[in-house]
């Protein structure tokens, strides 16, 4: 497992949407926009269905994950952040995941998701292989 430094981090948490590939039973990649945090070294997204990306992870835990950022370099490239890592899901706490995340996605006073009593779902925790992309995290 590799450490994320604080440039990654704070992509990590801000509120830029991440493109997470996972890879189908036949393996073709299966691509789907997602909100993601950290909880310590992890990263963490949560889903309250198990979608394609779920079954995917359970199946092979390698993914690849790109957030663009906001910030143009000194040679005028957008910045942005790959994290290949291996991926795990875990039973449970996805409203409580989801909560949290879209407070930076959405706004301080949204709840989410808008419905009472949803399901339990599942989180993907991600553990950092290595770092890729343009910006300060790619050596």
């Amino acid at each position: 497992m590799t450490a994320i430094p604080e440039s990654a981090r704070a992509v990590l948490e801000s509120n830029r949407l991440a493109h997470l590939v996972t890879m189908n039973r036949n393996g073709d990649p299966q691509v789907t926009i997602v909100w993601v945090g950290l909880d310590g070294d992890e990263i963490v997204s949560g889903h309250l269905a198990e979608h394609q990306k779920v079954r995917n992870i359970r199946n092979d835990g390698r993914v690849v994950l790109s957030i663009e950022t906001d910030k143009i370099n000194e040679m005028g490239l957008q910045e942005y952040l790959v994290v290949y890592g291996t991926a795990h899901i875990t039973e449970g706490g996805a409203p409580e995941l989801l909560q949290d995340l879209a407070h930076t996605y959405l706004g301080p006073d949204v709840k989410f998701p808008p419905m009472d009593k949803p399901p339990a779902g599942f989180i993907t925790r991600i553990k950092v292989d290595r770092l890729g992309g343009v910006g300060p995290w790619a050596q």
